[in-house]
């Protein structure tokens, strides 16, 4: 494990600690980035920590589907060609991301997204009040046909899945998830279009 930079007061050794911790970011990954920036001119350095400010400062949720944008609402809720009727359930903005550049390519989706920020884990302490399911809830009304979960498989999706469906069934509204062209432990955001399309074309209604 990477010591924290209080043990050491190289700033190397600090850079490395900060980028360590990005998600999927180990502590050689973290070094090689590191020495990365370090090689480039101070310009990039700048650039780099201005636009990670910028981003920071300007990117905020979007008060309807929760993805982060720059702009409220989202590009997406506030075009009046999408179906609201039909809300794509994701994990994490990146997720949805990938979902619509995979939906633009195919033509298959027109509906909306709504992201959770996270999945039921009881091991991480994470519970359903952790997640955006409440807001979720206030967004199924009677004009909603329907709610796809497209959520990355596994044992946490199962969790989230399991609880979505038993406050959203007595809404009556029609339940379905992605089909299983995503791979168990795969990522959504990693996954090439073809196989989303298929995923989101093939999906399966929950009973």
């Amino acid at each position: 494990m990477l010591r924290s930079p209080e043990l050491s007061q190289s700033p190397v050794a600090k850079l490395i600690f900060e980028l360590s911790k990005l998600p999927g970011i180990g502590e050689k990954t973290a070094t090689r980035l590191a020495y990365h920036i370090l090689k480039q001119d101070e310009s990039y350095s700048q650039a780099l920590a201005q636009a990670l400010l910028i981003a920071k400062r300007h990117m905020g949720l979007c008060m309807h589907c929760l993805t982060f944008s720059d702009q409220n609402p989202c590009a997406i809720c506030a075009n009046p060609s999408r179906d609201a009727s039909v809300i794509c359930v994701v994990e994490k903005s990146s997720d949805a991301l990938a979902l619509e550049q995979a939906a633009a390519h195919h033509g298959l989706f027109r509906g909306v997204y709504h992201v959770l920020h996270g999945l039921v884990s009881p091991l991480d302490g994470v519970g359903p009040d952790d997640l955006k399911i409440v807001e979720l809830l206030k967004r199924v009304t009677g004009q909603t046909r329907e709610v796809i979960f497209a959520l990355n498989p596994g044992i946490e999706a199962e969790a989230t899945s399991l609880v979505l469906s038993k406050l959203l069934k007595p809404h009556g509204v029609k339940l379905s998830r992605l089909a299983y062209g995503i791979p168990m432990g795969g990522q959504i955001e990693y996954t090439d279009r073809q196989t989303i399309g298929k995923a989101l074309e093939n999906r399966m209604e929950i009973h």
